[in-house]
């Protein structure tokens, strides 16, 4: 569904405590907007956190295991 998904609005996306986009990096192969994709996930999430992820070569894996640490300190 590329980057018109986060659009739909499912339950996945607008009620989770974390979003994460994963496997950027074929984005170009399956004609989609990172940028597009991104700002619309910001959009319906109203603020909630987005990260965007390529295993391949580390990026937004940072990202996510910090934020998992945070909930994870927080339920201690």
């Amino acid at each position: 569904e590329g980057e018109k998904m986060p659009r739909k609005r499912g339950p996945g996306i607008t009620e989770s405590d974390l979003l994460v986009i994963n496997k950027i990096d074929i984005a170009q192969y399956v004609r989609t907007d990172l940028g597009v994709m991104e700002s619309d996930a910001h959009r319906v999430r109203e603020g909630g956190p987005v990260v965007l992820t390529n295993s391949l070569d580390g990026t937004g894996i940072e990202q996510l295991a910090a934020f998992l640490s945070a909930r994870r300190k927080a339920l201690i």
